[in-house]
């Protein structure tokens, strides 16, 4: 029966039935969590850059139980009157910490020697409802802060409910609407302030690209885009706009994963520059170099860190 067909008219009826093949929405994928909308772009454009020396060792005593120690040094940026000026002041920090973890609980810890202490706590209640704290005490008036999270998942959607101080309410929703398409909704009430909000956001994924919005009654909105060139190489654009302040900001950025290291960097529309490489030179050993440059500001920061453990 081929024989009487060419090969396209051959290709075209074997691919008809894939084409046509219907989607099953009650057995849709569980989506991402709301607050990780843009989880693949903030991976290349909100790159952890640093600035001075930072040591880190961690030590795990068991399985499960682990110490770490860190050593930081750099200057702090401190306000001027002029937005155009920065003030630096040399700075020194330690910081002691200590983390549990097994596959229904985490606890996160640490003491810095300026009086900050903070704490997380990740906890499966059960198979689909989780919580989550996190608290910061800090010697600073009306500076300390605490939060609590429960995340409920479904079969092809998350929900979540936050509390935290100030009074501060909030809860989120996400859908799975297609196998690739998510939608979802937030609302907040902030007591202190006496101020509420509504906000929406949509999410599209493929294999090989991911393209994100979200907008707020607060009058900020954020889309984002990456392309995944191939397994090592992803590139990521975005675009954020205040409708209050008619303030906007555009940044593209890249992720390249080498054999024993990673390289991540971006450039925006305001002309700041910033790249990190981190580089594992042996096992249990990693070196990471930071910069970033702005121009306008004349604001140039370079830092190094070796991480033991």
């Amino acid at each position: 029966m081929a024989d009487l067909f060419p090969p396209l008219v051959t290709a075209q009826i074997d691919d008809k039935p894939k084409a046509d093949e219907k989607v099953d929405y009650s057995n849709l994928p569980c989506p991402v969590p709301y607050e990780e909308l843009h989880r693949e772009a903030y991976m290349s454009l909100k790159a952890d850059t640093f600035e001075g020396l930072r040591f880190d060792f961690s030590k795990g005593l068991n399985q499960k139980f682990a110490l770490c120690h860190s050593v930081m040094m750099g200057p702090t940026e401190v306000p001027s009157q002029s937005p155009e000026t920065v003030i630096k002041i040399p700075t020194a920090h330690y910081e002691f910490g200590a983390n549990y973890a097994d596959p229904k609980l985490m606890l996160v810890g640490r003491v810095m020697t300026d009086g900050r202490v903070s704490a997380r706590v990740r906890a499966d209640l059960t198979d689909k409802l989780m919580v989550k704290a996190n608290a910061q005490l800090t010697s600073e008036p009306h500076m300390s802060q605490a939060m609590f999270n429960f995340d409920y998942m479904g079969s092809d959607y998350r929900a979540q409910v936050q509390f935290a101080n100030s009074a501060l309410i909030g809860a989120t929703y996400i859908q799975s609407v297609t196998p690739r398409l998510s939608l979802g909704g937030e609302v907040f009430w902030a007591g202190v302030p006496r101020k509420s909000g509504i906000g929406y956001a949509a999410r599209y994924e493929t294999d090989k690209m991911v393209a994100s919005g979200q907008v707020a009654s607060t009058g900020l909105m954020v889309m984002n885009y990456v392309q995944k060139v191939s397994d090592k190489v992803s590139l990521a654009t975005d675009f954020m706009y205040n409708y209050f302040s008619r303030e906007a900001v555009a940044s593209v950025g890249y992720d390249y994963m080498l054999r024993q290291a990673r390289v991540r960097g971006k450039i925006d529309s305001n002309g700041v520059a910033s790249a990190l490489l981190e580089e594992r030179l042996s096992m249990g050993l990693n070196f990471s170099l930071s910069a970033e440059l702005d121009h306008k500001k004349k604001d140039y920061k370079f830092g190094f860190g070796l991480t033991v453990g």
